[in-house]
């Protein structure tokens, strides 16, 4: 319980952080990223338990990566990640899930993301801000991409990339598990020199 305590408060601590530095009230965060101003008070004082949906659209709000809502300071020049110290932001009923291994650092940061996709499950992902591009590289099974109502299958060994400011899905197809590696990767913020 003291580790979840913990990541609430660095959560709470860098919402806080990147909203005061975009000069956004709670009402005015809260009307973009379409979050509930009481949902942000709470969120802000390290209580309640946000949704994946929600942490991604006020990261966009913000234009900062969902990691840099999540993460504490760097430690040090070189950051190894196990995929089991991270826990998925993400599980789906039938045991799909999105971990978000990293983010690099910098003006234009890289989020890197594995995700598993049972046959049959789907993640839809509403648009994200202009400027930010996905990949999609499938290293076990198939996928189906939805990118505005048009199915692209992403089969092991393909990637897939595309602008994400489009509704898009990412379903489990086949009869294996699919097991993918995404980066998503953001635009400059606000003030930044790139």
């Amino acid at each position: 319980m003291a580790a979840t305590d913990a990541a609430l408060r660095t959560l709470a601590y860098n919402v806080r952080a990147a909203r005061t530095r975009a000069g956004l009230s709670l009402d005015e965060l809260g009307r973009r990223a379409k979050v509930s101003k009481g949902a942000l008070v709470g969120l802000e004082k390290a209580q309640g338990n946000p949704n994946f949906a929600t942490l991604v659209r006020l990261a966009d709000t913000l234009g900062v990566s969902v990691s840099a809502l999540l993460e504490g300071a760097a430690e040090g020049r070189v950051r190894v990640v196990s995929a089991d110290a991270v826990v998925p932001l993400w599980s789906g009923e039938k045991g799909s899930e999105a971990r978000l291994m990293l983010t690099t650092s910098g003006p234009a940061p890289v989020e890197v993301w594995r995700w598993t996709l049972q046959p049959g499950e789907e993640y839809p992902s509403h648009p994200h801000q202009a400027g930010v591009v996905e990949t999609v590289s499938v290293t076990a099974g198939r996928m189906t991409l939805v990118v505005d109502d048009t199915e692209h299958t992403v089969e092991a060994g393909q990637t897939a990339t595309f602008d994400a400011d489009a509704p898009h899905t990412y379903r489990g197809s086949g009869t294996e598990t699919c097991h993918l590696v995404m980066t998503v990767h953001i635009p400059p913020g606000p003030g930044s020199t790139a």
